[in-house]
């Protein structure tokens, strides 16, 4: 008897050591409120935005839209829209081919000094201002080499600014498979090549192609290095890759709104509703491919 109430009372006294005190409780009461608090404030400017740019859309969104190119600061977005997907379709052609062999050569052989030496450049080259690339490209390739406002002066300017993102989340998706599955690659005689694009490759394509989608996410709402390097065209592109200038969704935003007249700022609400629909879908994409991914990751855990 004496035993058992000797452990109810050592078993009371480690209850009361170990129970958290009022101050505790209070501040984890008060960081949930200001967790609540900062996700209310996040979540109503993200449906204010959307809810602006639906409602002063809606008016504009009709067929017209889709089919007919910009007359002035009227008509359709048929040539800007174009203009848009080739842009960024080229830019991701450019850059993912270099962004994840780097990130290849990173995760794999990156432990050195090239290694290191890649990682700043690379993290400077995603701090440096995406209108002084456009300058750049203005001066290196609109006047230096003549190639004027240009479809290849704009693609190549993005997909310098792609470069290191799609370089980290490559090297990021090979390092995130562990190195048992290495090992046993290597231990059934399988050479580097093999490896990295059998086996490494496969695994992480899902996680790469989320840092893809989200890259270009990024190039569909840039206006300032493509204003100096693809200029703006009322009409459709006519496939010439240099010396003729595109149309982009980003210029209607920038240029549109500043326009006195009304029909011009129902386009510019309608080119916002269309690249923010299309960095949604694709964000919703490269979220819904990261997570099948995630369960499908067992046999490598």
């Amino acid at each position: 008897m004496a035993t058992e109430t000797m452990e109810t009372m050592n078993i009371k006294a480690v209850e009361r050591r170990y129970a958290p005190s009022l101050r505790r409780q209070w501040g984890n009461t008060l960081g949930w409120l200001a967790i609540m608090a900062a996700f209310l404030i996040l979540a109503g400017a993200f449906f204010s935005i959307i809810g602006e740019v639906v409602i002063k859309a809606f008016p504009v969104l009709r067929p017209a839209l889709f089919t007919e190119i910009t007359n002035g600061i009227g008509g359709g977005l048929k040539n800007a829209i174009e203009g848009s997907l080739v842009l960024s379709l080229g830019s991701l052609l450019v850059a993912a081919p270099v962004g994840i062999a780097a990130g290849i050569y990173l995760s794999e052989h990156g432990a050195g000094r090239w290694g290191s030496a890649l990682r700043f450049l690379s993290d400077v080259l995603v701090g440096v201002p995406s209108i002084v690339l456009g300058y750049f490209g203005y001066i290196a390739m609109v006047i230096y080499l003549g190639w004027q406002f240009s479809v290849a002066a704009g693609v190549i300017t993005l997909a310098v600014m792609l470069l290191p993102y799609i370089a980290r989340s490559t090297e990021l998706a090979m390092a995130n498979i562990p190195n048992a599955v290495r090992e046993a690659g290597y231990g059934l005689g399988a050479g580097e090549g093999h490896l990295v694009f059998k086996i490494l490759l496969p695994g992480a394509a899902p996680a790469i192609m989320t840092g893809i989608f989200y890259a270009v996410a990024l190039s569909m709402g840039e206006t300032a290095p493509l204003l100096y390097t693809a200029g703006w065209s009322n009409y459709m592109w006519n496939g010439h890759m240099t010396q003729e200038p595109i149309g982009y969704l980003t210029y209607v935003i920038w240029s549109f709104i500043n326009e006195p007249f009304a029909e011009s700022h129902m386009l510019a609400f309608a080119a916002a509703f269309l690249i923010t629909f299309g960095v949604l879908m694709l964000i919703l994409l490269g979220r819904w491919m990261l997570v099948r991914s995630q369960r499908k990751l067992g046999a490598y855990r």
